[in-house]
């Protein structure tokens, strides 16, 4: 069973709500319905059905907002943070390779 700790310390758990989501963003709860709807970041549905964000997406989402205030539309932002994640996962896991195959040689 987690912890209440272990929740808060896990950068994808839900512990935002959708307005003081938007307070640490410095967006309106809008900008983050439109970042979901154009599939950048999802939403979690709390038992009742509000948004709630987490610490992940909350970082997703200033880049977006970031993007959007230098002039960038919000599907070209989107699509270049998840560019940006894919090839930073890419190089990650490029890296884990290289390293393997030092320690087996």
């Amino acid at each position: 069973m987690t912890q209440s700790g272990d929740m808060l310390d896990d950068e994808h758990y839900p512990a935002y709500t959708m307005g003081r989501a938007a307070e640490i963003i410095g967006c309106t709860p809008d900008f983050l319905r439109r970042l979901g709807e154009t599939g950048l970041i999802e939403a979690h549905r709390s038992s009742g059905g509000h948004r709630r964000y987490s610490r992940h997406q909350l970082r997703l989402a200033a880049r977006a907002r970031e993007m959007c205030d230098q002039g960038t539309d919000m599907a070209s932002a989107c699509r270049i943070i998840v560019l940006e994640d894919q090839l930073e996962k890419a190089l990650r896991s490029h890296q884990a390779q290289d390293s393997l195959g030092r320690r087996q040689r």
